[in-house]
């Protein structure tokens, strides 16, 4: 398939023919669990005390007092240590030991990469994500390699609303809101929506100018995965390639 190069002026530079991969069959399942694994590797491991609600010197009355055979503490009949006492020990407790990574075939989390970039192609499954892409001539958006050295937010906002992704942007922007539940009170009071993808052969400083607008993720194309092409397991997201980043990907994630 072949598709237009746009310089950062938003006009039709040369037309070039995508890698194979971006032909790639389209597996939801997998891309699914290749992001649910990059996920649970991030969960930071926890657990209870060991020793929890078992520093006590309670002891049982034993057989023939008409009572039940529960540690209770000295000089008084309050339980203790047990699950169903007040301060007594955890039945299940969760122990820091336990591994909550789900774990991923390679050759499985490579197909699930190179089926969502495939899927970045697919104009209804970039609006199903909830893009804003009217304004969009073609999917993939491939751009000249000059947008790599783009240091300033001034400057990156100009080429998005040349290329048509800026009202991505600004819904991106405008979604942000506070978390319901109680993650608020630890350190993540707000949520904000994804906006564009832009994949890079080589960061020669646009992730200085794109990192303060809403929704903008940067990447260089051989730290690519499936997390960042299909964020909360929803492949289609808005991208942009560099050229470059389209040449190499063509010898990516065989």
């Amino acid at each position: 398939m072949k598709v237009n190069v746009y310089s950062i002026q938003g006009e039709v530079k040369e037309e070039i023919e995508l890698p194979a991969i971006f032909n790639e069959e389209y597996r939801p399942d997998l891309i699914k669990r290749a992001v649910l694994s990059a996920q649970s590797a991030r969960i930071q491991p926890w657990g209870n005390d060991p020793m929890a609600g078992k520093r006590t010197s309670a002891e049982s009355w034993g057989s023939g007092r008409g009572a039940a055979m529960v540690p209770r503490i000295k000089g008084g009949s309050r339980t203790a240590f047990i699950p169903q006492a007040i301060g007594g020990r955890r039945a299940h407790p969760v122990r820091a030991e336990k591994n909550h990574h789900e774990k991923v075939n390679n050759k499985e989390r490579r197909f699930a990469i190179r089926s969502a970039i495939a899927a970045t192609t697919d104009a209804e499954l970039v609006a199903a994500r909830g893009h804003v892409a009217e304004n969009i001539e073609q999917l993939p958006i491939i751009v000249e390699d000059d947008l790599e050295a783009v240091k300033t937010a001034s400057e990156t906002r100009e080429i998005f609303e040349k290329l048509g992704v800026y009202d991505d942007v600004i819904k991106a922007k405008n979604s942000k809101h506070i978390r319901a539940g109680r993650g608020k009170t630890r350190g993540r009071k707000y949520k904000q929506g994804k906006g564009p993808l832009v994949v890079v052969g080589e960061d020669k400083g646009i992730s200085l100018g794109a990192r303060n607008h809403a929704g903008v993720d940067i990447v260089v194309v051989d730290n690519l995965n499936a997390e960042l092409l299909a964020p909360g397991t929803h492949a289609g997201r808005l991208t942009i390639f560099t050229k470059s980043a389209v040449e190499k990907l063509g010898g990516l994630f065989q």
